[in-house]
């Protein structure tokens, strides 16, 4: 085997690893009872086309599938969720259908630009409204449809209808660490001066632990971060770009990016953290209009994300 493709396999193996001992420390094991293996399973495969989009999967894709295949093939995503759900008793056909008509559709539209902001709204919608966090339906896994629908949205745009500069490439570089701390180190005073200005954000007297943060970090990273950006800075603010302009869409996107978070933490409108949240986006955007490269923003997001969730939410 290549060197080139011994690499990220080895890599995804130590991924996998990784999280399998974060989901020990959040107790998920225990929560799965006689059915770690298939979860484990389920997880894998809805982790594997994202992790190897990462290193080009959707070019190879695109060059090789064609007709009614292209547009079926993420069909096969729904398989992760028949492995999980039909053996603990679990299935529901609301779920699995529901889940299969957005896959579906947005195959089906991906190939139109015209469609595009259509392709966003159902993406969105899906994941921001919480649809289908039943379908693995175990604490500490209900987030796993927003990996499924990440995975169908980098098919829609790197396999199916190709969208320059996206930037979703885990293959880090140095510049990717520079750019991602030198981002969060210009939002951290304002998010603080900010923060504690509209009483959102409250000091945590603890010093944490280097393994807390870690863990905390690849989690963010990985489930929480990078699928945002990829949203809302590879598609969203990278589309919008080329209609109005980088200025205009940076404001635009930020805008959205705080609104989408007015449920987040609260009962009601949680204004605060839109305000929060918009101000971020616009550091977001930057990290990842410097060289168009999703990894820069994540960092600056996932590290914005831990530090709080530690020592200041």
């Amino acid at each position: 085997m290549k060197r080139s493709k011994v690499a990220p396999a080895l890599g995804f193996l130590a991924l996998l690893a990784a999280f399998w001992f974060v989901g020990a420390g959040f107790g998920i094991q225990e929560k799965l009872g006689g059915h770690v293996g298939s979860a484990m399973l389920s997880f894998a495969l809805l982790l594997a086309p994202y992790w190897a989009f990462g290193f080009g999967f959707g070019e190879w894709l695109h060059a090789r599938v064609r007709g009614a295949g292209r547009t079926l093939a993420p069909l096969l995503l729904i398989v992760p969720y028949l492995i999980f759900a039909l053996p603990r008793g679990e299935f529901r056909w609301d779920m699995c259908l529901g889940m299969a008509a957005v896959v579906l559709a947005v195959s089906l539209l991906a190939p139109y630009s015209h469609a595009d902001w259509l392709v966003l709204a159902i993406l969105g919608v899906s994941v921001d409204l919480h649809f289908f966090d039943r379908a693995w339906a175990v604490g500490g896994l209900t987030g796993t449809p927003k990996l499924l629908f990440v995975d169908a949205g980098l098919y829609a745009y790197l396999a199916i209808r190709p969208l320059g500069g996206i930037g979703f490439d885990f293959r880090l570089r140095r510049s990717d660490v520079a750019i991602g701390l030198r981002e969060f180190a210009f939002y951290t005073p304002i998010a603080l001066g900010l923060g504690f200005a509209l009483s959102f954000l409250h000091f945590h007297r603890t010093l944490g632990s280097p393994a807390a943060f870690g863990a905390g970090w690849l989690f963010t990273l990985f489930f929480v971060a990078m699928p945002e950006e990829l949203f809302f800075r590879g598609m969203m603010l990278n589309m919008l770009e080329r209609r109005i302009g980088t200025g205009r869409a940076l404001a635009v996107t930020s805008a959205v990016f705080g609104l989408a978070h007015f449920n987040k933490r609260a009962a009601y409108f949680n204004w605060r953290y839109v305000i929060l949240a918009a101000v971020a986006g616009v550091f977001y955007g930057r990290a990842w209009l410097a060289k168009r490269r999703l990894i820069s923003s994540s960092i600056t997001h996932a590290t914005v994300d831990t530090v709080w969730s530690i020592w200041l939410r």
